[in-house]
């Protein structure tokens, strides 16, 4: 391997052969998800595991997400659920569960809960690797562990740089949020654990009762999933809400970011817009990309107007709360 790190991939056929003979052999390898990009590893290999945690920084408390490629391999590192029946349509897609998980599953992917993570992913290049790996991948968002996740290969190679020497360049990612998770771990109870790009009104079309778990977990105690801490996906400019639809008084020097364009603008602010016609799908899309470029220009502050608290409003309200937290 030459010193020019890291080392983009491409779609061609040869190139994702290398990234799968990669994992195999126990690397990271960073690769291109729906929702975002994501650091893949060998879901059944510890040393492979431990890459992904010293790369990002990232808590040994903090579970990872498993990525399968259909219903038969979750069965082999998951106990199905009798729900899944009723939402597995939504699969390849952006959408988490949390399942009782089998014995192959080491500790390290779980935060030594008997609970496991599975996703079966929509990207056509990870489900390629998926193939041809013939293994479960785990894939937490290919950056530093607390920041602004990486919707581009080249979020990747700024925040990790030769930590993760290999990325397989598949271009923006479609959702530029987070998959949803869904809790089926229990009999009869069903939770969002995190709002997504399926929402939650999607799900109890599906399901029925799911319950909503709106408190932040605590760094002391092993998460129930990924992105359930109170401060996360945030920039180090401070990041200030202001309500949907209103005007913010801000200070010289800040940055405002309206979902949709205002004819009018704060004094003193630059001011930026996520989309045309004020679609929260755009805003979702284009949040982490845009929370990265205004990082990078050194504002005294980064004001973002929220959403409604519907839809996807609500997966576009989380990250952003958690990226103002402090």
């Amino acid at each position: 391997m030459d010193s020019a790190l890291p080392h983009f991939l491409t779609s061609a056929p040869a190139d994702l052969a290398q990234a799968a003979a990669l994992l195999r052999e126990g690397e990271c390898v960073a690769l291109p998800t729906e929702t975002v990009y994501g650091l893949a590893a060998d879901a059944l290999n510890e040393k492979a595991l431990a890459q992904i945690f010293t790369i990002k920084g990232r808590p040994l408390l903090d579970p990872l997400i498993v990525h399968v490629l259909d219903l038969a391999a979750l069965a082999e590192v998951a106990e199905p659920d009798a729900r899944l029946a009723k939402i597995s349509h939504l699969w390849p897609g952006p959408l988490t569960v949390v399942l009782r998980r089998k014995p192959c599953i080491p500790n390290l992917v779980t935060a030594g809960k008997a609970t496991v993570a599975i996703r079966l992913p929509a990207h056509p290049l990870f489900r390629e690797v998926l193939r041809l790996t013939g293994r479960p991948l785990a894939a937490p968002s290919a950056n530093p562990f607390g920041y602004v996740s990486p919707t581009q290969a080249s979020h990747v190679r700024d925040s990790l740089a030769e930590r993760c020497p290999w990325i397989v360049d598949g271009g923006d990612c479609e959702h530029g949020l987070e998959s949803t998770i869904l809790d089926l771990s229990t009999p009869g109870r069903a939770r969002l654990l995190r709002p997504g790009p399926l929402a939650i009104e999607l799900l109890r079309t599906l399901l029925g009762d799911v319950e909503v778990v709106t408190r932040a977990s605590s760094h002391q105690f092993a998460q129930d999933a990924p992105g359930m801490l109170e401060r996360h996906y945030s920039p180090a400019t401070k990041v200030v809400l202001f309500a949907p639809g209103t005007t913010p008084e801000v200070e010289d020097d800040a940055a405002v970011v309206f979902i949709k364009r205002r004819p009018t603008s704060p004094l003193g602010a630059e001011v930026f817009n996520f989309s045309e016609t004020g679609s929260v799908a755009e805003a979702a899309h284009h949040l982490f990309a845009l929370l990265r470029q205004l990082d990078q220009r050194h504002y005294t502050s980064i004001h973002v107007e929220l959403a409604e608290a519907v839809g996807l409003g609500l997966a576009y309200n989380d990250r952003l709360t958690r990226a103002a937290a402090r």
